[in-house]
C-alpha cells in the first residue's frame, strides 16, 4: 500500500509548478473585458496577412515603419487592431501619426466599419508593448 501511495504522490507533486500559473481570474487592462487577452510581449514576427496588410497600408503611403497590422475581432465586434512596427519610438505625437494614418487607411481603403471604435496595440522591434489604446465609443 505504501508503494502505491508513493507513486501517487509523483505525478501529483510534478503538476503542482503548472497549478501554480493557473487563475480563474485573468483580470483586466486598460479597462478591458476579460475577453480581450492583455498581451505584454508579442513574437516579434508578424503572421503571414498581417504583413500583407501592413503592405498595401504602406503602398498606400502608411507609416514606412510598420511592418505588420492584424485586424480581428475584438469585444462586442470591436475591431482590435494589433501593430507590429520597427519604430523605437514610443512618444505620444509619433503614434497619434501612426493611428490616424493607419484608421483612415482601413476605413477608407479596407472597408473596416470603425464607427463603434477600435482597441489598438502597438508593438516595437523587440517585441514589447509600445502603446495600447481603447477608443471605443
Amino acid at each position: 500500500m505504501r508503494r502505491l501511495a508513493r507513486l501517487a504522490v509523483v505525478p501529483f507533486a510534478a503538476t503542482l509548478p503548472l497549478l501554480g500559473a493557473c487563475t480563474t481570474d485573468s483580470g483586466t487592462a486598460g479597462d478591458r473585458p476579460t475577453g480581450s487577452p492583455p498581451p505584454t510581449t508579442v513574437t516579434t514576427v508578424a503572421p503571414d496577412a498581417a504583413v500583407r496588410l501592413a503592405d498595401r497600408y504602406r503602398k498606400a503611403g502608411g507609416n514606412e515603419d510598420v511592418y505588420g497590422v492584424q485586424r480581428t475581432d475584438g469585444p462586442a465586434g470591436v475591431p482590435l487592431l494589433t501593430v507590429w512596427t520597427r519604430a523605437t519610438d514610443d512618444d505620444a505625437a509619433p503614434f497619434d501619426r501612426l493611428r490616424t494614418s493607419l484608421t483612415d487607411y482601413l476605413k477608407s481603403e479596407e472597408g473596416v466599419d470603425l464607427s463603434k471604435g477600435y482597441l489598438m496595440d502597438v508593438f516595437g522591434p523587440d517585441g514589447g508593448l509600445q502603446h495600447r489604446l481603447d477608443a471605443r465609443r
